[in-house]
């Protein structure tokens, strides 16, 4: 898999993919990454990429000439290009596993009041949201794609394991986890990881994991039958 990112900050990029298990993966050749600074695609020569909205307005948008030149430039036939905008549909664990089996992504970081229309209308196949929120620019939503979908990728956490159990991987928040030592100021860790019974493990975990998830996010649990395992399962280990 191939990701692109289209940015005016192109520092903040490199820096990110340098480091951490993104930057290992991309060294170690897992997944390639690439980035465009919009300002090397502008005819002008102060380099400028923006202009105020025809009809009026506050801010300034990305004109069109140095983002079509740029896209047509590195898109293939395999391309799959996102812009990331408050307008866009909200990105979460699903959409990351459907990102993650595209050959190729292209993901634009937006920026001032946003870019103009003609090239969401020729280039974008879809706007993402990472947020009911507005930041200053694209380039933390943008990482937070690469981050969330690259980390599904083989090889990337070196445990498939590591992806299937975690918060939202089955539409539920994560159960409580502990490591050494078994008791530290008072507090010690459940019996019932201690137990080495896999299978009541598994259930405690699966019990914790919807109680949490009623707590804190309800809206994730749309199924009738995990409220029914979690009613059962509250008689065992409540």
């Amino acid at each position: 898999m191939k990701f692109d990112v289209v940015t005016l900050f192109p520092e903040l990029i490199d820096i990110y993919t340098k480091n951490g298990i993104i930057g290992r993966a991309v060294e170690n050749g897992l997944f390639e990454f690439g980035f465009f600074n919009l300002r090397d695609y502008s005819e002008d020569k102060h380099k400028k990429v923006d202009d105020y909205p025809y009809g009026g307005g506050p801010g300034m948008l990305l004109k069109p000439e140095p983002m079509f030149k740029l896209l047509d430039a590195i898109k293939k036939h395999n391309s799959y290009i996102i812009y990331l905008s408050p307008k866009g549909s909200l990105f979460n664990q699903n959409k990351a596993k459907e990102l993650s089996q595209k050959d190729h992504l292209i993901l634009i970081a937006g920026h001032y009041e946003g870019i103009d229309q003609r090239i969401i209308d020729k280039y974008v196949d879809e706007e993402i949201s990472v947020g009911d929120f507005v930041l200053t620019s694209g380039e933390l939503p943008v990482l937070t794609i690469v981050d969330a979908v690259g980390r599904l990728l083989p090889g990337v956490l070196g445990s498939d394991e590591s992806a299937i159990e975690e918060s939202h991987s089955d539409g539920l928040l994560e159960y409580p986890q502990y490591t050494r030592p078994e008791s530290y100021q008072g507090m010690g860790v459940p019996e019932i990881l201690l137990s080495g019974h896999h299978k009541k493990i598994e259930e405690w975990r699966l019990f914790k994991a919807i109680e949490i998830t009623l707590k804190r996010r309800p809206d994730l649990i749309k199924d009738k039958s995990i409220i029914e395992k979690y009613n059962k399962l509250s008689q065992i280990y409540k």
